[in-house]
C-alpha cells in the first residue's frame, strides 16, 4: 500500500472513530442549521435500521449519498430494545450503533428520532407491551410513572450514543434529535396535561446535553429552544412558531403505505419534485424523504396544507390525510408491522426499494433535483426570499444578495403556462417548478425527466428441496405437524366473560384461543353470531373450521354471522382469535382493544329463541401450543413425512430443506397457493403472509396523471389482486444448502405451490423532448460559458459490469407510450434507430442530444422527442 494510500486511511479512521478532537458545533437560526458556522442546505432520508439487514445497511446507505442525500433519518425503536424491562437488545438489526457508525462510515449525517413514541406503522407504536402494565400508567401526558420510563429509555440512548462520541458536538455524525413524534396532532385530546407534558417532555431533551439541536415535528407550541417542524404531502405553506427557528419538513412523503386488503399505492416522482420544489421554494433548507405512515385525518390548525383547495393565488389550510415519505421503506419483518394490517413489504415506492434496488427514474429525478437546489445553496442560505405573483397561480420567489441570484418559478395550476420573467421567456407545464440558479437559464423543471427510467421483474423458479432430506416422495419434501384445535397447553385458564385479547395475551402471540363447551337435549341448525374488536376469527364447532371473519385497515372490528351444526349432548366451540399488528396512531391508541369481546350468541335456536354465550365460563390459550417451541417448529420427531402432505387445511405447521437461488439478485418467496400465516427462514421470521386478502376491484387507473394535489386514492395500481405475494428473505439470511423453511398455516393452503422469485432487472428506457433542460450536470450560467447545451437523451445500464447490449425501441419525432411499451407517433425520423445503436451498443452509458441536425426533420414545426428502449447485459 502506497503512503499516500495508507495516510487517507489514518485520516479517515480517525474521522469516523475518534472524531473527539475533531468535534464541531451545531446551531441553527432563522434560515437554516449552521454546522461549524456555516449555514446549510441539507436533504435528508429516511432509513429504518431493523427494517433491512445489517449486510444491506452499507449498500443503501451509499444509494442514498450518490441520490444526493446529506443526512440519514431514522426512528429508534422502544420495544425492539428492551422487549422486557432492563432487559436490552441492540443486536442485529437492533444495533443502532452500527448503523449509525455505518452513516458515518459514508461521510453522511444522522437525524436521530429518538421519540421514544415512534408510531412509523412499527407494531404498538414502537412501545413495549409491559409499559402497558405499570400501575396508574397513562401514555404521551402529564403522568408520572410514563415520564420517568420515557427519560429512563430517552437517556439510555443519549448515553450509548455519547459513549462512541457519535453527536456532532463530540465529532459524530448526528446533527439532530426528535422528541416526542406528531403529538401536536392529537394534543387537545389530553387537554391541559398535554401542554404540561409537551414542556417536560422538551426540558428533559434539552438537559441530556446532547450538543445539537433537538426538533418536535408537528408540535406547533415547541417550547424554545425545539425547533418545530413539519410533515405532510406538502410543506412549503409551514412556518415555524419562531423567526429564529429554519423551516424544517422532517417527514415528505413518496408514497403510501401498503396494507393487507389495498391496493398498491403509487405517487409519481413529478409530483414529488414538485413538492420538495416548492419547499425549498417558500423558504425550506431542510427536506427529509419518509415512508409513508398510517393514514391520520388533520385535526383543527394543524400544518401543513392540502392544495386541494387552490383558488387563483390563495391558499388555504384543509383537513387531510398525513402519510410520511422514506429513502428505503424496507421490510416488517417478524411481527413488527403496525397498522393494524400493515403489509409485511414497506415498500412505500420509495426511491430504493424494498431490496435495495434503484426505483427508476424516482431515484433518477430526485438526484437531478438535489443537484439544482445545492446549485442554488449560496443564496437560499443567505438571504429570505422575495415572493412576487406572476399572474394567477404562478408564483416566483427570488434569493438575491450582491451578486448572487437564484430563482424559482412555479406554476401551481394543472394547465401549462407562457411566462415572462426578468425580461426572459419561459414555458412552465403545469404542476411544475422550473429552477433558475442564476436567474436566467433553467437547471430543472421538475416536470421534466431527464433520467432513465428502468422496468424491473421477478422471475420464479421452483423451490429446490435437497436431495435426500424426506424419503416420502407423496410429501413433495415437506414435512409437516397438525396444531390442535382448541385448549392443548397447560397454561390455559378459564374466566367467567370475554376477555380483551392485548391485555390477555400482552403480545407475546397473534393468537388467543376462546373455548366453551354446552350441552343441548336435541341438535340444531343455528347461527353463530360473533363480534370482535379484532383483527380477524376462526369459529370451530366440534373441532372442524365453520367460518372466518377478518376486518381491514379502517374497521378493524369483525362482525359475523356464522351457519353452523350442533349435535345433541356436548358441542364444543373453539374460537381462535388473532391479531395482525397492534395500533400504532391515535390519541389513548394505547388503550384500544382487540379480540373477541361479544357478543357471542347462538341465534334461531328452539321456537326461535337465542342464547347469549358471552358471560358464560370461557377457556383461554394464550399462544399456539407448537409457538412455543420456536419457529423451528419442534425436534425433527414431531414432524410426520410418513404419510399424505395435509393441504387446504387449518392450523398446519410446514417445514421443507431447500438450496438457495443462485446468483445475487434479491430473493423473493411467492406465497400464491397459501392463505395466510408466518414464515420463518433458518430461523428468521420474514412476516407475516396473506396472499388471499385482495384489495377492492375498483379504483385503479390505467395512467396516473400528476398534476394536481396527491391523495391515497390516486394512482392506485393492482386493484382486484392480493395485496402481497412477494415477500422478501434477504439474501444474508440464506446459505449455499441447508436452508430450512418454516410455515404456519392459519386458513388452509398447498405449500407445494410455493416458489421462489428472483429480482431481475429488464429494459432501460428514456423519454426526452426538445423542450427538456440539459442534464443538470451540464448546466452553466452565462457567466461560465456561452455554449448554449440542448436537450440530452441519457442510458445508463444498472450495474457497474453491463453493457449496453441491443436497443430495443428508438424513435425521434412524436412517439408515444411508456417504457417497454413505446410507440411510434404519426412521424418519425428513420435515422433515430442506427444513430442509437451506433451511440450506445457496447458502452455502459450513452449521451446522445437531440437535434434536427443530428435526426433530420421528419415533420417541420412539429415539437419532438425521442424515445428509447434498451437492454443491457
Amino acid at each position: 500500500m502506497r503512503a499516500s494510500q495508507t495516510l487517507f486511511l489514518l485520516l479517515w479512521f480517525f474521522c469516523i472513530y475518534a472524531p473527539t478532537s475533531f468535534s464541531t458545533n451545531v446551531t441553527y437560526d432563522h434560515r437554516a442549521l449552521v454546522i461549524d458556522g456555516k449555514r446549510r442546505v441539507l436533504v435528508s432520508g429516511s432509513i429504518h435500521y431493523p427494517r433491512s439487514t445489517p449486510e444491506m445497511w452499507s449498500d443503501i446507505i451509499q444509494k442514498s449519498k450518490d441520490g444526493g442525500l446529506d443526512v440519514i433519518e431514522t426512528y429508534v425503536f422502544w420495544n425492539l430494545h428492551e422487549p422486557v424491562r432492563g432487559q436490552y437488545n441492540f443486536e442485529g438489526r437492533g444495533d443502532l450503533v452500527k448503523f449509525v457508525k455505518t452513516v458515518a462510515a459514508a461521510g453522511l449525517y444522522v437525524h436521530l428520532r429518538i421519540g421514544p413514541y415512534a408510531c412509523a406503522e412499527w407494531n404498538y407504536g414502537g412501545f413495549p407491551l409491559w409499559l402497558h402494565f405499570i400501575p396508574g400508567i397513562q401514555f404521551r401526558t402529564d403522568n408520572k410513572p410514563f415520564e420517568e420510563e420515557m427519560k429512563r429509555f430517552t437517556a439510555k440512548i443519549v448515553d450509548m450514543m455519547k459513549q462512541e462520541n457519535l453527536y456532532m458536538s463530540q465529532g459524530g455524525p448526528i446533527i439532530l434529535s426528535q422528541i416526542e413524534n406528531e403529538y401536536g396532532n392529537i394534543d387537545d385530546h389530553y387537554g391541559p396535561a398535554a401542554k404540561s407534558y409537551i414542556k417536560w417532555a422538551a426540558s428533559m431533551a434539552t438537559s441530556l446535553d446532547t450538543g445539537v439541536p433537538w426538533v418536535m415535528c408537528q408540535q406547533l407550541d415547541a417550547p424554545d429552544p425545539i425547533i418545530n417542524t413539519c410533515n405532510g404531502f406538502y410543506c412549503d405553506q409551514f412556518q415555524p412558531n419562531s423567526n429564529a427557528k429554519p423551516k424544517i419538513w422532517t417527514e415528505g412523503y413518496t408514497g403510501w403505505f401498503l396494507a393487507f386488503g389495498d391496493a398498491v399505492p403509487h405517487r409519481p416522482v413529478e409530483d414529488l419534485a414538485f413538492a420538495v420544489a416548492r419547499f425549498f421554494q417558500r423558504g425550506g433548507t431542510f427536506n427529509n424523504y419518509y415512508m409513508v405512515m398510517q393514514p391520520y385525518m388533520m385535526f383543527k390548525a394543524f400544518l401543513p396544507f392540502s392544495y386541494s383547495s387552490y383558488l387563483g393565488n390563495e391558499l388555504k389550510p384543509q383537513l387531510f390525510w398525513l402519510l410520511p415519505k422514506q429513502y428505503h421503506g424496507g421490510t416488517n419483518f417478524g411481527r413488527a408491522s403496525g397498522g393494524p394490517f400493515v403489509a409485511s413489504s414497506y415498500d412505500y415506492d420509495a426511491p430504493i426499494d424494498e431490496y435495495g434496488i434503484l426505483r427508476q427514474p424516482k431515484w433518477g429525478h430526485l438526484k437531478d433535483l438535489h443537484k439544482a437546489v445545492k446549485l442554488c445553496e449560496e443564496a437560499l442560505t443567505a438571504t429570505d426570499p422575495t415572493i412576487t405573483s406572476l399572474g394567477p397561480n404562478i408564483e416566483v420567489a427570488v434569493y438575491k444578495t450582491g451578486a448572487v441570484c437564484s430563482a424559482f418559478l412555479a406554476n401551481i395550476a394543472t394547465s401549462d403556462a407562457k411566462v415572462a420573467f426578468n425580461g426572459n421567456p419561459y414555458h412552465l407545464p403545469g404542476w411544475s417548478v422550473s429552477i433558475l440558479p442564476d436567474c436566467k437559464n433553467v437547471v430543472l423543471n421538475t416536470a421534466k425527466i431527464n433520467s432513465a427510467s428502468m422496468i424491473s421483474s421477478f422471475t420464479s423458479e421452483s423451490l429446490k428441496e435437497e436431495v435426500g432430506s424426506l424419503d416420502d416422495s407423496d410429501s413433495g419434501g415437506w414435512s409437516w405437524i397438525s396444531e390442535p384445535i382448541g385448549i392443548s397447553k397447560a397454561d390455559s385458564f378459564s374466566k367467567f366473560g370475554l376477555l380483551e385479547q392485548i391485555n390477555t395475551t400482552a403480545d407475546r402471540s397473534d393468537y388467543l384461543w376462546y373455548s366453551l363447551s354446552i350441552d343441548l337435549d336435541t341438535g340444531a341448525q343455528t347461527v353463530l353470531h360473533i363480534e370482535s374488536l379484532g383483527h380477524a376469527l376462526h369459529a370451530f364447532i366440534n373441532g372442524k373450521l365453520a367460518g372466518s371473519g377478518r376486518g381491514n385497515h379502517e374497521k378493524a372490528n369483525v362482525k359475523v354471522d356464522i351457519p353452523i351444526t350442533l349435535l345433541a349432548g356436548k358441542n364444543t366451540i373453539d374460537l381462535l382469535s388473532l391479531t395482525v399488528g397492534l395500533q400504532n396512531y391515535g390519541a389513548f391508541f394505547d388503550t384500544w382493544g382487540a379480540g373477541i369481546t361479544g357478543p357471542v350468541i347462538l341465534k334461531g335456536l328452539k321456537n326461535g329463541s337465542s342464547l347469549d354465550l358471552s358471560s358464560q365460563k370461557w377457556t383461554y390459550q394464550i399462544g399456539l401450543k407448537d409457538e412455543d417451541l420456536g419457529p423451528s417448529g419442534g425436534s425433527s420427531g414431531q414432524w410426520n413425512s410418513q404419510s399424505t402432505l395435509p393441504v387446504h387445511q387449518p392450523l398446519i405447521w410446514y417445514k421443507t430443506n431447500f438450496l438457495a437461488p443462485s446468483g445475487s439478485n434479491p430473493v423473493a418467496i411467492d406465497f400464491t397457493g397459501m392463505g395466510k400465516g408466518e414464515a420463518w427462514v433458518n430461523g428468521q421470521s420474514i412476516g407475516r403472509y396473506w396472499p388471499t386478502y385482495a384489495s377492492p376491484s375498483g379504483g385503479c387507473t390505467d395512467s396516473c396523471n400528476y398534476r394536481g394535489a396527491y391523495q391515497a386514492s390516486k394512482c392506485l395500481k393492482n386493484c382486484g389482486k392480493p395485496s402481497q405475494i412477494l415477500y422478501h428473505v434477504p439474501r444474508s439470511w440464506l446459505r449455499p444448502k441447508s436452508n430450512t423453511l418454516v410455515l404456519f398455516e392459519e386458513s388452509g393452503g398447498n405449500p407445494k405451490q410455493i416458489t421462489f422469485a428472483t429480482k431481475q432487472m429488464g429494459s432501460v428506457c428514456s423519454h426526452v423532448s426538445e423542450s427538456h433542460p440539459p442534464p443538470v450536470d451540464l448546466w452553466y450560467s452565462d457567466a461560465e460559458s456561452e455554449r448554449k447545451v440542448g436537450p440530452v437523451m441519457l442510458l445508463e445500464c444498472p450495474y457497474p459490469n453491463q453493457v449496453i447490449s441491443s436497443i430495443k425501441f428508438a424513435s425521434f419525432g412524436t412517439p408515444h407510450g411508456t417504457c417497454g411499451n413505446f410507440k411510434h407517433g404519426r412521424c418519425s425520423s428513420n435515422k433515430a434507430l442506427s444513430i442509437v445503436q451506433k451511440g450506445c451498443i457496447g458502452s455502459s452509458s450513452c449521451r446522445i442530444g437531440l437535434s434536427i441536425n443530428t435526426f433530420g426533420d421528419s415533420c417541420k414545426g412539429v415539437p419532438k422527442s425521442l424515445a428509447v428502449e434498451a437492454s443491457c447485459s
